[in-house]
């Protein structure tokens, strides 16, 4: 029985070698791919172009990159194709790798990519596909498991069809500019059950995030970065054993508390990013025992950190940076003795750096800076003394104490040194010995009050140096143009002086960044300085002593931020660079035509020069313009037709204080970005152009100082963003009347209208609809400026006659000018509604009647100005409360009676009333007849002409009654109009309180 077992299982061994053998002689001399596949791949290489930048990515990640598809050989075996691999029974496409293939073209929806229904795995990451949409095609592949479309360039809407992959395992759509279609995200989750992958960093998906997520038990890696997730991130217990990787950064909108994971977890790397995730950190978080990565930057999170920290062993990494935690540091960090990264900047952290932080000897980056850590900082580095691993330590902003000791030389590996914004750590020279640093590649010392002269520097390994914002002084020292690997050069705002000859820049080859602004220095240029910085990307030379013609044309092909501003130029040879983008030379001697600037240009400011001639329309050319800032020259002609609409991007264009005439553009792009338009102060006519209406963006609008013949733009109102109109000195005319629309000018905070024509009432229903300027809550508003961040706005404001230019406009700031015009009628009530409004001028007009007593609820208002119309009445009582006003003119009206005391109102000079003959009181010398009534009715704030008064009689009623009809008779017998002094006032009341008797405490009373 044996004998035949063994005898059958040799006849099975040979027949199975015998087909092994065949398979593989069939294998390798035949072709395993099928025909019409292999025309698919080869038609699918045709439709894609090859070009490396498609790929240039790659090299970050340490992937090689090569054209993949040049392999791709008609006649050959396709399964033996780079990227391709085949099933070897069937010979079917089973995967497709081109990534980093430097592929550039687009992914139709007809392409033959989806001709491969037996594709397992897809992967194109890293090339161009040119703005392609992730199709309905890609939901054909039933069989794929795995799907890398990453760093590809997709964008559009993805297609609901990619749901229909439930074999799918892994997805990974990073860095492209896709979004999700509406609820298109929930039924992939709903859908793919078997994914263990799921990478859409930057994908838009805008929706809340779906607790259904957090059940999938198979999730090993989740990454959701700025993918537009809200709502509220759960609050459960998440368990997913298996998971180790999870990102939610920048979802700004995202909230919630730490995340609350089961002690069986598998975590190991967590990142959060958005101040919506708040709270203290929970005891609990020691039970992520895996982790290796832990980071939290720029979260909501406050409280101190809890010891329980010290479980986290496998710790590597740790990022609490820009978040609100405080209190000290607890000792039980000292425990993470695996942690080669510690950034705590940017916190509330204070005392003093813990001892057992030198357990951390594998650390190699550590950053303690911006926070409130205290103590000697010789002690500080002792702590760090066998830190032999170190490469990068920040220490800056913090309130250290002491000279830096030269124990820092035991740090042999430090590369990287930041002690900024430590304003008690130097106040000297810099310590010789950091010269000395052989291993120092960066060193920050900026914001600092170091003083004195720059040492010599004694290796030639450094790359940054940042010294700005310090008290050096002296000439730059040599052996700083002898650093062959210098990277970054800041040196700005400092005291350094002399002529610096652009030969000195020799030997930089790999300079990209240069700031010597705001010192005092001169610059010379040699004949071949055009091949000197030949990789300079940022130069910032302004606020200097340069002078002249400037020449030096460094850069041809890397520059895009060139800053001359504030020296003495005065021309230039010529414009050469080709990747200019910010181009700044305001406040020089420029002379002659107008520059044009190269038109990858997006920020062009020649203001404040002494330009002359027209705008060449070749200026339009720049198709990326920005922002075009022309103002204060001398410029003229007639304004180009195609300077209104010559830029998608165009936000700003500034002409003011120029001499152009004739009409403003009357085109504007559809869609425009167009924030701020400032023609003010030259001499443009005509009508204001309609086309204004599709500038939906527009904030600032400013026109005065032309010849505009038109009525007022009441279509303006319709501009949501509209914060600032200006139409101030033109020929606008006739009545406001009323609105259009209902709520116009909703978002307008500055109102100039002066010195128009402009008449009838006051436009009440437009003050009615001021939003902007009622109940602001400045405890509750980020206070900024309009403007961008590189750009912000400007403006002229006029006050107690006076022009003053606010070079930046708060957000906060609001006024109402409706001076100098032909209003007539009442003043409208519904001003005191504007109870945030900071000034108001209605000055030079024909207003009648009295001032509403609702000004008393401009609670905010600082300046006000009514003088020279015709106003009669009081000064309203309530005016007194009105503590912020600083300037009050109230001069050629006909006012009468009391002028107000207390508060603000007992600053103000005889100006803010004059030519008001009825007012009598302080400051003025008129003095006025006291009342014995506590409000005075309006016939007693006439003018006392004389008789007797019984008011003054009868104010000493009971004990004083004798004084007062003496003061009255004395005042009958005269009859002169004669008004009662203060000083015998005061000395009734005197003798009234010596007579001590009940009836005498309710004796006289001034007004």
């Amino acid at each position: 029985m044996m004998s035949k077992l063994l005898l059958l299982c040799f006849l099975f061994f040979l027949s199975s070698s015998q087909l092994l053998s065949s398979s593989f002689f069939f294998s390798n001399s035949t072709k395993l791919c099928p025909h019409h596949q292999a025309l698919a791949l080869l038609h699918l290489k045709q439709s894609f172009s090859i070009d490396n930048s498609s790929s240039s990515e790659c090299h970050y990640y340490g992937v090689t990159s090569y054209p993949k598809t040049e392999s791709w050989k008609k006649g050959s075996d396709c399964c033996s194709w780079d990227g391709v691999t085949c099933d070897w029974v069937t010979g079917h496409v089973i995967e497709l790798d081109l990534s980093c293939s430097w592929l550039f073209g687009t992914i139709h929806s007809n392409t033959t990519l989806f001709l491969f229904p037996h594709l397992q795995r897809l992967n194109l990451t890293f090339n161009d596909f040119n703005g392609s949409s992730v199709s309905a095609g890609f939901g054909r592949f039933s069989s794929l498991t795995h799907l890398n479309l990453s760093y590809s360039g997709f964008s559009g809407l993805i297609s609901p069809e990619i749901s229909h992959l439930s074999n799918l395992v892994s997805l990974d759509l990073t860095d492209n500019g896709a979004e999700f279609v509406p609820h298109g995200f929930n039924s992939l989750v709903q859908n793919l059950t078997k994914l263990q992958k799921l990478h859409l960093g930057g994908i838009s998906i805008s929706s809340v995030f779906p607790d259904s997520l957090l059940n999938r038990s198979s999730l090993i890696s989740l990454v959701l970065i700025d993918c537009g997730l809200h709502g509220r991130f759960p609050d459960h217990d998440i368990h997913l054993p298996k998971l180790e990787v999870l990102y939610l950064e920048e979802n700004d909108d995202l909230s919630g508390n730490f995340p609350r994971f089961s002690e069986n977890n598998s975590l190991l790397e967590l990142y959060l990013s958005s101040k919506n995730f708040s709270g203290e950190l929970p005891a609990s978080v020691g039970n992520l025992k895996s982790l290796t990565t832990l980071v939290l930057y720029d979260c909501g999170f406050s409280g101190s950190i809890p010891s329980s920290f010290g479980n986290l062993k496998s710790l590597t990494t740790l990022d609490l940076s820009g978040c609100g935690f405080s209190g000290s540091i607890p000792s039980s960090i000292g425990n993470l003795k695996s942690l080669t990264t510690l950034d705590l900047s940017d916190c509330e952290f204070s005392g003093s750096i813990p001892a057992s932080l030198g357990n951390l000897t594998q650390i190699t980056s550590l950053s303690l800076s911006r926070n409130h850590f205290s103590g000697k900082i010789s002690k500080v580095i002792n702590v760090f003394n066998n830190f032999r691993n170190l490469i990068s330590l920040g220490l800056s902003s913090n309130n250290f104490s002491g000279q830096l000791p030269p124990s820092i030389r035991n740090l042999t590996n430090l590369q990287d040194l930041y002690l900024s914004d430590n304003f008690n750590l130097f106040n000297g020279t810099i310590p010789s010995f950091l010269y000395t640093l052989p291993s120092l590649l960066r060193l920050g010392l900026s914001h600092n009050k170091l003083t004195g002269h720059i040492g010599e520097f004694q290796f030639d390994s450094l790359e940054a140096i940042d010294l700005r914002m310090n008290e050096f002084y002296g000439s730059i020292p040599s052996s700083i143009f002898k650093l062959v690997n210098l990277r970054y050069l800041l040196l700005s705002s400092n005291n350094f002086s002399g002529v610096l000859e652009t030969s000195n820049f020799g030997k930089f080859r790999n300079l990209t960044s240069l700031d010597l602004s705001n010192n005092m220095l001169s610059l010379t240029t040699s004949d071949n300085s055009n091949s000197i910085l030949p990789n300079i990307q940022s130069l910032d030379f302004s606020n200097n002593n340069i002078s002249g013609v400037w020449s030096w044309n460094m850069g041809k092909d890397t520059l895009w931020y060139l800053n001359l501003s504030y020296n003495f130029i005065s021309g230039f040879e010529m414009f050469p660079w080709k990747s200019m983008h910010f181009l700044d030379l305001h406040s020089n001697l420029l002379q002659g035509p107008l520059p044009t600037p190269p038109n990858s240009t997006f920020f062009f400011s020649v203001s404040h020069n002494k330009l002359s001639g027209e705008i060449s329309s070749s200026i339009c050319k720049g198709s990326s313009m920005g922002i075009l800032d022309l103002s204060d020259n001398n410029l003229n002609g007639m304004l180009p037709h195609c300077l209104g609409n010559f830029s998608k991007d165009l936000s700003v264009l500034n002409l003011r204080r120029n001499r152009f005439h004739g009409t403003i553009p009357q085109t504007f792009l559809k869609g425009n970005a167009i924030r701020n338009l400032d023609f003010n102060d030259n001499q443009l006519e005509g009508p204001i152009p309609r086309s204004l209406i599709i500038c939906r963006k527009l904030e600032v609008l400013d026109l005065g100082n032309n010849k505009i013949n038109d009525t007022f733009p009441h279509w303006l109102g319709t501009l949501p963003e509209l914060q600032v109109l200006v139409l101030r000195s033109n020929s606008f005319h006739g009545h406001i009347g009323c609105p259009k629309i209902k709520s116009p000018f909703v978002s307008l905070r500055i109102i100039d209208l002066a010195h128009n024509d402009f008449e009838g009432d006051l436009p009440d229903m437009y003050l009615k609809s001021l939003k902007a300027m009622m109940n602001v809550d400045e405890g509750n508003t980020t206070r900024k400026y309009i403007g961008e961040y590189y750009y912000q706005d400007s403006i002229m404001v006029t006050i107690k006659g006076l022009e003053i230019e606010f070079v930046k406009i708060l957000n906060t700031f609001t006024t109402i000018d409706l001076s100098s015009n032909k209003f007539q009628g009442k003043i409208p009530e519904s001003i005191g509604n504007l109870n945030s409004l900071r000034e108001l001028n209605l000055s030079h007009n024909n207003l009648t009647g009295h001032i509403p007593s609702s000004f008393g609820n401009l609670k905010s208002l600082e300046s006000l100005d009514l003088s020279s119309n015709e106003l009669i009445g009081s000064i309203p009582q309530q005016l007194t409360s009105l503590t912020f006003l600083e300037v009050l003119n109230l001069s050629q009206n006909h006012l009468s009676g009391f002028i107000p005391r207390g508060n603000q109102f007992d600053t103000f000079g005889n100006d803010s009333y004059n030519e008001n003959l009825g007012l009598c009181g302080f400051p003025l010398s008129k003095k006025c007849v006291a009342h014995a009534t506590p409000e005075p009715s309006k016939e007693a704030d006439r003018e006392f002409d004389g008789g007797f008064d019984w008011k003054i009689t009868l104010m000493g009623y009971g004990c004083g009654l004798v004084i007062g009809l003496s003061l009255g008779c004395l005042v009958f017998l005269t009859g002169k109009p004669r008004r009662f002094v203060w000083i015998i006032e005061e000395n009734i009341h005197k003798k009234i309180r010596k007579s001590k008797r009940s009836t005498c405490r309710q004796g006289t009373r001034r007004n």
